[in-house]
């Protein structure tokens, strides 16, 4: 690949952006959004979204927990959108680490747990049953990544904020 191009495509990636509304990067996700609250996935936002982008693709782990990363919640077929909301089902939902269709909150057993929600930009739409793990999302999307961004967030119980 020239020189040229991968400068273009730093630039376009670098544009890519997931944020939210709630929580700023590294810094405490809301009870709300746990297990110790509500327990729905917080509005996140994201920008830049590369042209040619067909679906969004997202996953949000804990790699911390004490068992290996847990999945917190998988999404795919995500419309390219601005703003994913509240309390919602933006796309095809796999199965999270509890073995659940959907979001289940940070609830970490002991100290302070990192979240990452990591947001795929993919050229294309995935053909996956709701049955679909981490590990075979992640094969289906290698090689239709446009782009990736990610927003880390901690939590401990108890910590009521």
């Amino acid at each position: 690949m020239n020189l040229f191009i991968l400068m273009i495509m730093t630039i376009i990636t670098n544009n890519f952006n997931i944020s939210s509304p709630v929580f700023k990067n590294q810094e405490p996700i809301p009870t709300a959004y746990t297990c110790e609250g509500a327990n729905i996935n917080p509005p996140l936002g994201i920008e830049g979204i590369p042209k040619g982008t067909k679906t969004l693709a997202l996953i949000m782990d804990d790699p911390d927990a004490v068992s290996g990363t847990f999945v917190h919640w998988l999404v795919w077929n995500i419309s390219p959108m601005k703003m994913i909301d509240e309390n919602s089902k933006p796309g095809i939902e796999g199965k999270n680490g509890a073995g659940k269709n959907g979001y289940t909150g940070p609830c970490p057993p002991s100290g302070t747990h990192r979240y990452f929600f990591k947001v795929y930009a993919l050229d294309t739409i995935i053909d996956l049953p709701v049955s679909t793990g981490k590990e075979t999302l992640e094969r289906a999307m290698k090689g239709h990544i446009l782009a990736k961004a990610e927003l880390i967030g901690y939590y401990q119980k108890g910590e009521i904020r």
